[in-house]
């Protein structure tokens, strides 16, 4: 029986290059959007290894030009859309490139659902759509409460995603993912910040607000979850939102002093104003729950914070890896 071509936008970053390497250990041939650049970079899907890419199509394209959503996911079984603008910071600066990414890229990818009669389109939310918890754990029923240009075009995306089930019956399912970490995510995020510099050799970590909490996942979690949705019967979880999260929140502050044992590292901090949100635009507390998930399709996570985190300092501590990061930054 010949394998079934499944479709992924954002395939080239940190989630969608473990999704991608999932899905062809899965049996899938992946067609996978990488967004156009002069430099016919494919991102992190360039460190899959040759066996995985055989099986991989790599497409030139962005998710906000309609053709080319179209040739994406044209004889798809599955579309897994990840494209996004996701960095909170930059979205100060550029909030209609968000708009345009976020939510008109994700508009272009219901209408070619929908036109092309695609069987499922998994839809990728955010747990910063939620804003600071008004009750834990968070369940999907949680306010929306966008305290970014990010979450909101975020939001705007999610909302365009249930009218175009409501309208037209479209199958498609939101995933809300909780903090994802692990090898290969982006300088941006704190857990990558934090490892990147301790294995750059500092020993005086330079950060922002260390009093959030956040719910993070192992990457390989996360990509269960989103095979989860992917594959599950329809009547399960087309038009519906799940959560995928742990259930556990831990402080920024107390992240850092678990990764320094980790590392065998003594760590001090220093405060950076410019890594500090505005003070209304700051998530305080994010936890989330994930029953519905787990009721609809069994899925839970099955790595633990410290086992995440080993894996993620391995990377880091790779210099080939390395080497591709500027920690001596604050990276936007």
């Amino acid at each position: 029986m010949p394998a079934t071509t499944v479709a992924v936008t954002g395939a080239e970053g940190f989630i969608g290059s473990h999704l991608t390497e999932a899905l062809v250990a899965d049996g899938h041939r992946v067609r996978a959007m990488v967004q156009y650049n002069s430099f016919s970079s494919y991102g992190w899907l360039e460190n899959l290894p040759p066996d995985v890419l055989d099986s991989v199509e790599v497409v030139l394209g962005d998710v906000r030009d309609p053709g080319s959503v179209q040739d994406l996911v044209k004889g798809a079984e599955t579309v897994y859309h990840l494209a996004a603008l996701i960095a909170i910071p930059y979205s100060y600066r550029a909030p209609h490139s968000y708009v345009e990414t976020n939510v008109t890229g994700t508009l272009n990818v219901l209408e070619a659902v929908r036109h092309l009669g695609i069987p499922r389109l998994v839809h990728t939310s955010t747990s910063e759509t939620y804003g600071t918890a008004q009750t834990v754990p968070i369940t999907e029923d949680h306010p929306i409460n966008t305290q970014s240009p990010y979450a909101a075009s975020k939001a705007g995306g999610d909302r365009l995603a249930d009218s175009y089930h409501a309208s037209f019956g479209l199958p498609v399912v939101t995933l809300r993912p909780f903090n994802t970490f692990g090898p290969r995510q982006s300088m941006r995020a704190v857990i990558p910040t934090v490892i990147g510099q301790v294995a750059a050799g500092e020993r005086t970590i330079t950060l922002g607000d260390l009093r959030p909490t956040r719910d993070f996942s192992y990457v390989k979690d996360t990509v269960a979850a989103f095979r989860a949705v992917g594959t599950a019967s329809a009547e399960r979880v087309v038009g519906r939102t799940f959560n995928s999260g742990t259930g556990e929140e831990i402080s920024v502050g107390e992240l850092v002093t678990v990764i320094g044992k980790l590392m065998d590292a003594e760590l001090e901090i220093r405060s950076d104003a410019d890594r500090v949100r505005p003070a209304n635009s700051e998530v305080m507390r994010l936890v989330c729950d994930a029953s519905r998930l787990r009721a609809a399709t069994g899925w839970a996570p099955a790595h633990t914070l410290e086992e995440g985190l080993a894996a993620t300092v391995a990377f880091f501590r790779d210099p080939a890896n390395l080497a591709r990061y500027k920690t001596g930054i604050y990276n936007v």
